[in-house]
């Protein structure tokens, strides 16, 4: 029993391996090397590297979960990324943006900060309205 009350209580907190200060750190890094302030700290590279990864990937994510939702019938439309050259340097200062406005010990999820970021950043044209 003691058990399973210990793994209840593990599973209701809210801790996250990469938190919403690390987001912001590492996101205003990769800010700074899209602005051409490069810096000779390898620490900097790694920080900036981390926040493009994590960006990138929540993207992919969720291109990914809107294509297999439209398969079904379901359009999701929380974000649209426009075709663009530059859309890294787009997505990470979205997240730099979005993050600032977001108090420092917040316990949100970044997954959660950085859809809030690409929503705001890239509305879908099409609405979930129905059209009459």
């Amino acid at each position: 029993m003691k058990f399973v009350w210990l793994l209840a209580a593990f599973l209701a907190s809210s801790v996250h391996a990469y938190t919403g200060q690390e987001l912001r750190d590492d996101c205003q890094a990769a800010d700074e090397f899209f602005a051409q302030k490069k810096t000779t700290d390898p620490y900097q590279s790694v920080k900036s590297a981390r926040c493009l990864s994590y960006v990138a990937g929540f993207a992919d994510g969720y291109s990914v979960s809107d294509f297999l939702a439209e398969k079904v019938g379901v359009k999701l439309n929380a974000f649209c990324l426009p075709n663009d050259p530059d859309l890294s340097m787009r997505l990470v200062r979205a997240v730099v943006i979005h993050v600032e406005r977001v108090p420092l010990n917040t316990t949100v999820s970044t997954a959660t900060l950085v859809a809030g970021a690409l929503a705001k950043a890239f509305p879908c044209a099409d609405s979930l309205e129905s059209k009459k």
